[in-house]
């Protein structure tokens, strides 16, 4: 498949360094080769440049006139509900959960810990279960048809 990211007017990004780090903003127009207009109205993000390489582009595009004022920007992003879009999307739920298990506290880490070992405990037993049962399952169907041959013979 081919390349569909393009550095164009409308397109969200995620900005990854800087003091607004963590935040969608959305590119209003090029500078040049290495910088951008952008603009968040709904993620607290002034209108400013940016450098491509703080940037990470994402699948949304939004629609608006060329260079369009921060209203304009604003009434298209409500428009096009990007703020959901974005929490529904699996590279949210990542920065989200690596965000909370930054938080953790020592004893929060602890009692991951041993849920974890309860949780692998369980399925152990399970795993350990089911594997029982088909092995008596085979040895019944061996000794079934090893009668069953007796039988013909």
């Amino acid at each position: 498949m081919p390349f569909q990211r393009f550095v164009q007017s409308g397109r969200v990004a995620y900005v990854s360094d800087g003091p607004y780090q963590g935040k969608l903003v959305t590119i209003v127009d090029i500078i040049d080769q290495n910088r951008v207009l952008v603009d968040g109205p709904l993620t607290s993000v002034p209108r400013g440049e940016m450098r491509l390489n703080q940037l990470h582009l994402t699948k949304f595009r939004i629609r608006f006139p060329f260079s369009g004022s921060t209203r304009v920007v604003r009434k298209a992003w409500d428009a096009a509900n990007i703020n959901e879009l974005w929490k529904q999307t699996m590279w949210a739920r990542k920065v989200e959960a690596k965000k909370k298990r930054a938080e953790l506290s020592d004893f929060d880490r602890f009692k991951l810990r041993k849920a974890r070992q309860i949780r692998n405990k369980l399925r152990t037993n399970a795993f350990n279960r089911l594997r029982k049962k088909t092995k008596k399952v085979k040895a019944g169907d061996a000794a079934s048809k090893s009668v069953k041959k007796a039988e013909k013979e």
